[in-house]
């Protein structure tokens, strides 16, 4: 059941509640140039060896590895692990992995939409409907280059797929942050601080996810090869005229490559009139959704922005009741020292120790007392305005 490259039609109905018996079973989807899907019921050697990439590439896409974000240009296929969107691009078809999971079902969907854009003349040729002006506007749109390559529309599908998911849970994170922070502001309690220290934990990790997309999408940017490394389209009809009777054994199973390949002959003059790295058409691509993902992680940095500035209020409100609490403890200290010299009298006063000096002198008694208190009070504004010169208390 593994092994033999059995292939079962994909029911879109049924998709959702199919879901995984075993790693190797019925992991895969296979879509062609019409954007009909079938699951593949075959294990990672055959996949190795139907769209010639080595063990290294493939394991990229194990689900139970935990690797980056990658775009890797191969020279028959394009290894893509974009999050939970892990594909493998021909020039022909599509190899999608999990199609049973939540989050690849929307991509699913897509890719059956969007691939058959600029196929259906194709379709008509293969069901023996071709005539001679949908041919000649086929070759004159790929002479011309309006049509955009299969693997470009199946790279553009993951794109933005995985961009709408990024920017879907920033929106869902800003949506339960600014709210968490301004409570938090306007009460600080042990409940807001762990409720912002889990959104900033989820922000921390979801930036780190972005970021990886968006450096990935940079290094292609930034190196014209790597970017030429994924034009399937052109290295295959560059290499057709040469070896026409000899092509791929991956291609066998592909029910679109006797077209593809007498089209990419009859337009390979229009091929040869422009550079082999030309990379316009793909960097314009890849722009567009550099530009989506910086827009998505700019929104994060605002947003750890923000978390820092009230973390900064937060501290300021926290300084303002230490330094009120100091205050309050000067004063304390300074009534303390202040009636420490009406308890000196009193127990000098009080002992019963008879004195010399203090009989017939009476009144002794109430001046000790009054300069008693005189002291105290220049000792407590002495004390005051130490604190004040300080910065301590304020004005």
């Amino acid at each position: 059941m593994a092994r033999d490259g059995s292939v079962v039609p994909a029911d879109p109905q049924g998709m959702a509640v199919v879901k995984k018996k075993t790693q190797s079973s019925r992991s895969w989807i296979l879509f062609d140039g019409t954007g009909q899907g079938s699951l593949l019921d075959v294990d990672k050697y055959a996949i190795m060896h139907r769209v010639q990439i080595h063990a290294r590439d493939l394991r990229i896409l194990d689900p139970l590895l935990s690797y980056p974000s990658t775009i890797l240009g191969r020279e028959k296929a394009i290894v893509l692990n974009l999050e939970h969107i892990k594909a493998i691009i021909t020039a022909e078809e599509v190899l999608l992995r999990d199609p049973s999971d939540e989050n690849v079902i929307p991509v699913v969907e897509e890719l059956q939409r969007r691939l058959p854009q600029g196929s259906d003349i194709n379709q008509q040729h293969r069901d023996g409907k071709e005539y001679v002006g949908g041919q000649h506007d086929t070759e004159a749109a790929e002479v011309d280059g309006h049509e955009s390559p299969f693997e470009f529309r199946a790279l553009e599908v993951a794109l933005e797929a995985i961009c709408s998911f990024l920017a879907a849970r920033t929106s869902e994170l800003e949506m339960a942050a600014y709210p968490a922070l301004d409570e938090l502001t306007s009460k600080i309690s042990s409940r807001n601080l762990d409720r912002v220290r889990k959104l900033k934990s989820a922000m921390t990790r979801l930036t780190a996810r972005v970021q990886k997309v968006r450096d990935e999408l940079e290094q292609l940017l930034d190196d014209d090869d790597d970017m030429a490394d994924l034009y399937l389209s052109r290295k295959l009809a560059s290499s057709s005229p040469v070896s026409g009777s000899g092509a791929a054994n991956w291609f066998a199973t592909s029910p679109t490559i006797a077209s593809k390949i007498s089209r990419a002959s009859r337009a390979s003059f229009a091929t040869a009139r422009f550079e082999e790295n030309d990379v316009e058409e793909l960097e314009m691509l890849l722009e567009a959704y550099f530009s989506e993902i910086d827009y998505t992680l700019n929104k994060l940095t605002t947003l750890r922005e923000y978390i820092d500035d009230t973390e900064d209020y937060i501290n300021i409100q926290l300084d303002n009741h230490r330094n009120q609490l100091i205050q309050l403890e000067l004063f304390l200290s300074s009534g303390t020292v202040c009636l420490s010299f009406y308890s000196l009298v009193a127990a000098i006063f009080g002992m019963n120790i008879p004195y010399t000096w203090n009989d017939n002198h009476g009144y002794m008694f109430k001046w000790v007392v009054i300069v008693s208190g005189l002291i105290s009070a220049l000792v407590f504004v002495a004390i005051i305005a130490y604190a004040r010169k300080k910065g301590l208390v304020g004005s």
